[in-house]
């Protein structure tokens, strides 16, 4: 490091060095600790879609067995589709649905875990939201006004920064 860099203010976004370019943040001196995270979103459609969905009727097949592989499949691919995340070997990823029918929503949950020097955050929410996408994709056939929404991180545990839970 010149003496230039040390006098210039940093980021507090890790993703940008001192002159403000993007870059992949260094993770080589951090320990191997336990990582998890969950994250969270929902789509809400037209009843008549719901009954599609929850009763397995839908012409291209079970939505939410479909879905949950998506999620999966996402997670395992965070690194090729956001450009400055590490490649994680995940250890674990679970994709839930939970069906309310009450709004015609379909609630996904999923909790991402690994071993490693960076935590699992972005591959929880990519999972999330493909999964949520998958839906769409199954269903927009008979209704294209769906609105997948609510994706957020819930919760992540590990690393320096210990654990966080959403309000």
């Amino acid at each position: 490091m010149s003496a230039d860099d040390s006098q210039t203010p940093r980021s507090p976004l890790t993703h940008f060095d001192a002159q403000g370019q993007a870059h992949m943040v260094d993770v080589g001196d951090k320990a191997h600790t336990a990582r998890v995270a969950r994250a969270a979103g929902s789509i809400t459609m037209q009843p008549a879609t719901f009954a599609l969905v929850r009763d397995g009727n839908a012409k291209k097949g079970d939505v939410l067995g479909v879905a949950r592989i998506a999620g999966i499949q996402a997670s395992k691919r965070t690194s090729d589709l956001i450009p400055l995340c590490h490649p994680i070997a995940l250890t674990k990823v679970s994709v839930e649905f939970t069906l309310d029918e009450a709004t015609s929503r379909v609630l996904c949950e999923v909790t991402a875990r690994t071993t490693g020097q960076t935590g699992v955050e972005m591959e929880a929410l990519t999972a999330a939201s493909v999964a949520l996408l998958t839906i769409y994709d199954m269903c927009k056939a008979v209704d294209r006004g769906m609105r997948i929404g609510d994706i957020r991180l819930l919760e992540k545990a590990g690393g320096k920064s210990g654990h966080w839970t959403a309000d």
